[in-house]
């Protein structure tokens, strides 16, 4: 018998101001079809003033529980994907650990930007798989709109806020690609190519800091990238493209999204859009998206799925799972 981590449970939560694309143009130099046109987004949503990551974080967290039918208090360990922490320390996993009311356990963040999901399954599979928890929350959550400069218009409109939660159990399966769970990851990153995708502040540089990338840049690593991560996930297990019922990519740009599908041999009837509704939500997309894809009756229980991510680092992976 093989253990696998298996999704048994999943949820999302979005802010309620809802921004659509015409709201840039009384400030910026822009119009609602140059941002269609080049990301494929219309709108996307806002945290309210005092809103913070952990509060979605924990309205995304417990939708995925009581989808699950469970408890707090029936997980062993909290895994926080996000770039945009309520605090420098302590994580928002522990804030929301005690908003949801666990009182055991362990709980932390893991930064690696937009890759953050499916870093935070790796890291939620090696847990499950090692016997050191059975049940684990994965949680992606982003205010990404408090890193805006407003007046880049090539940064601002592209990203929203929002949270994505999935519960994975340790489950017994017959070590066969036709089990449930977790099939295989695949990781990567490479700091040389920090200044095409960065926020210029930080702690230890004494300021806030405000969201920099250089578009096509970022373009051009992206979609080889991605189909290369996907690629390697695959590869691990045997298995082709042609054998995957749904990609869940980062929700990033259409551009990226098409171009990555397209390098997989994949059609796009295969791929879960939620871009255009949600904007970038950097780690909270991948789980947004799953929670939505399940929503409209897209993905359902055995579908094969390959989600694949790519962040400021550079990071970049991809996750195998069957649902």
């Amino acid at each position: 018998m093989t253990i696998r981590a298996t999704v048994i449970g999943v949820g999302h939560y979005l802010p309620d101001r809802i921004v659509e694309n015409a709201e840039f143009e009384k400030t910026l130099d822009t119009t609602d079809e140059w941002i269609k046109s080049r990301s494929g987004i219309e709108r996307r949503h806002f945290a309210a003033e005092g809103q913070t990551t952990s509060d979605l974080g924990t309205r995304a967290a417990q939708a995925a529980l009581d989808d699950a039918g469970l408890a707090a208090n029936d997980i062993d360990a909290i895994i926080l994907a996000t770039s945009t922490a309520d605090l420098t320390f302590p994580s928002a996993a522990t804030m929301i650990q005690t908003s949801l009311g666990m009182t055991r356990g362990f709980a932390f963040d893991v930064q690696a930007v937009c890759a953050g999901f499916a870093y935070a399954l790796a890291n939620a599979n090696a847990l499950i798989v090692s016997g050191q928890a059975k049940r684990v929350l994965v949680i992606g959550a982003e205010t990404f709109s408090r890193l805006m400069d407003w007046t880049d218009r090539g940064t601002c409109v592209l990203f929203g806020d929002g949270a994505g939660a999935l519960v994975l159990e340790a489950q017994d399966g017959q070590g066969s690609n036709a089990d449930r769970g977790i099939l295989s990851t695949d990781l990567n990153s490479d700091g040389r190519y920090k200044d095409i995708l960065y926020v210029d502040g930080g702690v230890s540089t004494h300021s806030t800091g405000h969201l920099r990338m250089q578009g096509k840049e970022v373009f051009r690593h992206a979609v080889e990238k991605l189909a290369s991560t996907a690629n390697a996930a695959m590869d691990k297990i045997g298995m082709t493209a042609d054998e995957i019922d749904w990609i869940v990519p980062h929700q990033a740009n259409i551009r990226i999204i098409n171009g990555t599908a397209k390098k997989l041999g994949l059609s796009r009837d295969k791929v879960v859009v939620t871009v255009q509704d949600h904007g970038n939500t950097s780690a909270a997309s991948i789980p947004l998206a799953l929670s939505v894809g399940k929503e409209r009756g897209q993905i359902k229980p055995g579908d094969l799925i390959v989600t694949e991510a790519i962040g400021g680092g550079l990071a970049w992976g991809a996750v195998v799972l069957r649902w």
